[in-house]
């Protein structure tokens, strides 16, 4: 098999979902509701709760197991050279049942600080379905002094955080990206494809009324003195803002059916592609995830058998794949490493 359909894999989480992820995939949405996310070909666990998260292959191989294997048969001789066995991103499937908590991400720089790790968590999403009004919460408007933050945080005077911040209304089509450091909560209503660096770290400003001990478990076993000190406090306006969100300007030689999604700040960290066939969708070999967001079509690839392909289909293409072509009235997102 050189092209691999995964099944969900979804850890369980302290928010809510709404069933948007089993019905985007045709199946029958799981009666907890606290399942709202789905790691696809995940190598990165829940924090401090290893194993989970982890993606097990259809063979039964743990997917971080077969790459440490082969890791050019996965990767490629390039990503290995700066990587090593690692694919350095996570994709998951987030359903927003209800907003989640106001929350940030450390940087790379503070990660490797205090966190022992060479990545922090910027991330960003593409949205696939969004409720009428839905919005989500990006950065605070103004600049906030560290004891302002650190009191709202103790007291958990939420609404004074979240009148602190900027709330844009998000649409499906919608691409944003998200740097570490800044201040976010996804509103209720969206489901969205969400492609970051890969670790599980989060610092929660905000917390009562969520199934999780904030105090105990939301600043990364540092403190929330320490982990506050990840936290942008400046104020994002306007002009600042709208670049998370803008289009990006293709490049003259963009290859055919292929859109390339988020704005520079994201090439440090990873890539993404909205895949509309014009007749086809050509993709470079890369190890990477495929998402299939509406219609039906065909992956054909270098080196590999043909493989039928339909809304709610997650994909796992390693680098042996080859040169591929997605062919079809279907549209998806392609998720890989910067």
């Amino acid at each position: 098999m050189t092209i691999y359909r995964l099944p969900a894999n979804t850890p369980r989480s302290f928010y809510r979902g709404e069933g948007r992820i089993g019905r985007f995939r045709g199946v029958r949405p799981a009666d907890d509701p606290y399942y709202p996310e789905d790691w696809i070909a995940s190598t990165t666990s829940r924090f401090g709760a290893a194993p989970a998260g982890l993606t097990t292959l259809p063979d039964g191989r743990s997917l971080a197991e077969a790459i440490a294997t082969d890791p050019v048969w996965w990767l490629g001789e390039r990503h290995v050279a700066e990587h090593g066995a690692d694919p350095a991103i996570l994709v998951k499937l987030l359903d927003a049942g209800e907003r989640l908590p106001l929350h940030v991400h450390p940087d790379r720089r503070f990660a490797a600080s205090h966190l022992a790790s060479p990545y922090g968590k910027t991330e960003a999403w593409v949205i696939v379905s969004a409720e009428p009004g839905a919005a989500v919460h990006l950065g605070f408007a103004r600049d906030v002094e560290p004891g302002e933050l650190a009191g709202w945080v103790a007291d958990q005077r939420i609404d004074r955080m979240l009148d602190a911040t900027n709330r844009v209304p998000v649409r499906a089509g919608d691409a944003i990206l998200c740097p570490a450091g800044l201040p976010h909560a996804i509103g209720a209503g969206v489901l969205m494809v969400e492609v970051q660096e890969p670790t599980d770290f989060s610092v929660l400003l905000e917390w009562a009324g969520f199934d999780v001990d904030g105090p105990a478990a939301g600043h990364l076993g540092l403190g929330y003195d320490q982990a506050l000190a990840c936290v942008d406090r400046s104020g994002w306006g306007g002009e600042r803002l709208a670049e998370l969100g803008r289009d990006r300007r293709q490049a003259a030689d963009a290859r055919p059916g292929v859109r390339r999604l988020f704005a520079e700040l994201a090439d440090e960290f990873f890539a993404a592609e909205r895949l509309r066939p014009d007749p086809v969708s050509v993709l470079e070999p890369a190890y990477s995830v495929v998402v299939i967001t509406a219609g039906a079509g065909t992956v054909e690839c270098e080196h590999g058998e043909p493989v039928p392909v339909a809304a709610g289909d997650t994909l796992l293409v390693p680098y042996a794949a080859g040169r591929c072509t997605l062919r079809g009235d279907v549209s998806a997102v392609r998720c890989k490493a910067a």
